[in-house]
């Protein structure tokens, strides 16, 4: 063809090239071989765990709970606590249609009865879409469940299961020692999931129940259902694999219910502490007033329940036998009779003018007997509580360096290492702390204030009785403890048994006639001294202190007595040891040492608190709103 350009060929054969059908059909077979041999592999080859993960997808796991285990007494006898077999309710979140989760929340809460407050502190907005089932009830009733069971196709992720509880039951004040458990939350989950927690788990929050938690909550089990698309249970038994949950340990305290309902009913409703040792640690009770009721994380209501009572200013979740300290006053004499003995700082039988009171750095200082104790030894000091015998001791014999030395030795200023969380250590002043916190150099009325337990030194009940028990020991201090054994939940074997741990030794520094000296001088107090009318009981001879703490106030005091009993025994399996604090926050009647005789006669006699109190003749006891010592 010619044209205005020149001649232009033209192609027009009308079939594709060899080549290139060549290459699409290689391609297409490649293909094919590759979605073939693909196919071969998923379906035999690996087809065994293709088909485990479908059925993996298809699984759903709940959790079974393990049942803590009990808490028992000294006795091992009927336990303090037991497990309640209860229902859980549970709602997750993201099963619930996009917004419609405020209108099951107010439908649930009134099935439960239970005010919805409740159910959305439990189930905030930020966690809508959690597929984690929440907890949203506790200790719901067969009956309950029954009616949710019945509306359950209008209550979109809700679902239960059976929980064992605990049951505190009527334990009263052993709440402090006992403690209680709640539901983990996230904090305690960052802690402890390398422990094995896990979301929904129950754990101790406070006493035994949080101090063992690893012993007491066994090992969960679980239930996994193989579940179709809509996720209905394939009805095959196969389809249910089931791991039993393993129960928790038993734990036997050292606490004995009995003396521990006695201890309680003598100090009776007054702010303080009461702690019942053996000489080698064993807690035979440990009260501590007000106390609260465990049960209360059980009910509905726990959120205002709790509220409330962490509001009191009467503070009932406070262990004051552990977690609280004061001035010792004049139990504090028995450290110093101590120090001047061992030391030989001063004569024995030395006697000191009292006069009712001395004239030191421009002041008038009174001893607590305004008439004055006349001229009184070592022995008679310590008996009448003479002030003024022991601040001249403590300033001009002792000194403050001694005296911080044996507040140490005697574990004063440092915690016992009781096997209970929360104790607190005290305070034992010295020179640089006083300088370090009031920016003031130490004064020899310091030292004088100090050597009569007044001033900045402070301790708690547990450690005046771990006090006691070393001078008991000739200087062997034990470490308190209310764990007696771990046994088995289904044999009742003994695991574990808790022994003696010495946590202070004066054995090289203070010799034991130096301490038997100190024990006679104790029970001088009760025959002779300031403790006679109330505790020179004849079921069994006490020796001990009393203590009277000034706080500030014109009328009231702190009112300690420290004592143990039989005195005249070598064998210290027999003795125990009795320390009753009332706080200055009740109206003043020098209750302790009457308290004291209570609990002793109780215990020897083998009486009720009733029993006791008839036999000491003090049914018509009027308190004595004026002694101080």
């Amino acid at each position: 063809m010619s044209s205005l350009f020149g001649n232009v060929p033209v192609e027009n054969t009308g079939e594709r090239p060899p080549g290139r059908m060549l290459f699409l059909q290689i391609l297409f077979i490649v293909i094919f071989l590759l979605y073939a041999l693909r196919l071969f592999n998923m379906q035999i080859v690996s087809g065994e765990q293709y088909r485990q993960r479908s059925l993996d997808i298809a699984k759903r796991t709940t959790v079974l709970p393990a049942q803590r285990g009990e808490i028992y007494d000294r006795n091992f006898t009927d336990p303090v606590v037991i497990n309640n077999d209860t229902f859980a309710v549970t709602i997750t979140p993201a099963e619930v249609p996009e917004g419609q989760m405020p209108d099951l929340i107010t439908r649930v809460a009134r099935l439960l009865q239970v005010p919805r407050t409740v159910i959305d502190e439990k189930i905030p907005s930020q966690y809508y879409r959690l597929y984690q089932p929440l907890d949203i009830a506790a200790n719901v009733s067969f009956e309950t469940i029954a009616v949710l069971a019945e509306n359950l196709d209008s209550l979109p992720g809700l679902s239960w299961q059976s929980k064992p509880i605990r049951n505190y039951g009527e334990i009263g004040s052993l709440s402090h020692i006992v403690g209680y458990v709640g539901n983990i939350t996230r904090d305690e989950l960052t802690q402890l999931y390398n422990q094995g927690y896990q979301q929904g788990d129950v754990i101790g929050k406070l006493g035994i129940e949080r101090q063992y938690d690893d012993i007491l909550r066994g090992r969960n089990g679980q239930e996994t259902r193989t579940v179709d698309v809509r996720g209905q249970l394939i009805s095959r038994s196969r389809n249910i694999v089931r791991e039993s949950p393993a129960m928790g340990k038993n734990l036997v305290l050292t606490v004995d219910k009995s003396i521990q309902l006695l201890a309680e009913q003598a100090l009776g409703s007054r702010m303080g502490a009461v702690v019942v040792m053996k000489p080698n640690g064993e807690i035979l009770a440990m009260v501590s007033y007000p106390w609260y009721d465990p049960d209360l994380f059980n009910r509905p209501t726990m959120s205002q329940e709790y509220s409330a009572l962490s509001r009191d200013p009467n503070k009932p979740f406070l262990n004051r036998a552990i977690q609280s300290s004061y001035p010792p006053a004049s139990t504090f004499k028995i450290l110093m009779t101590t120090a001047l003995l061992a030391e030989n700082l001063i004569n024995p039988e030395l006697r000191i003018n009292c006069t009712g009171g001395m004239d030191y750095g421009s002041r008038l200082w009174r001893c607590w007997a305004r008439g004055g104790h006349g001229w009184v030894n070592l022995q008679q000091a310590l008996a009448v509580s003479c002030d003024i015998y022991f601040w001249v001791a403590g300033r001009d014999n002792v000194g403050v360096d001694r005296i911080i030395r044996y507040a140490k030795a005697f574990g004063y200023g440092e915690m016992t290492g009781i096997d209970l969380p929360g104790e607190i250590d005290g305070s034992i002043p010295t020179p640089q702390w006083k300088e370090r916190v009031f920016h003031e150099r130490w004064l020899a009325g310091d030292t004088m204030n100090m050597s009569i337990g007044q001033g900045y030194t402070l301790v708690t009940p547990l450690q005046i009785t771990n006090l006691v028990a070393t001078v008991i020991n000739d200087g062997i201090g034990y470490k308190p403890h209310v764990l007696k054994e771990v046994r088995d939940p289904v044999s009742g074997a003994v695991e574990q048994t808790v022994m003696p741990e010495i946590i202070h030794n004066m054995q090289n520094e203070v010799s034991p006639r130096v301490f038997e000296t100190v024990r006679n001088n104790m029970r001088t107090v009760v025959t002779q001294g300031s403790a006679r009318y109330p505790d020179n009981i004849r079921t069994v001879e006490l020796a001990g202190k009393t203590g009277t703490a000034e706080v500030g106030l014109a009328d009231r005091w702190h009112c300690w007595f420290t004592a143990y009993g039989p005195f005249n025994t070598a064998n210290h399996d027999d003795q125990v040891i009795v320390t009753v604090l009332v706080e200055a926050s009740n109206p003043w009647d020098w209750w302790s040492p009457y308290a004291t005789a209570i609990i002793f006669q109780g215990i020897f006699a083998g009486q009720t608190y009733e029993e006791a109190v008839l036999a000491l003749g003090l049914q018509n006891l009027t308190p004595i709103q004026g002694r101080r010592e």
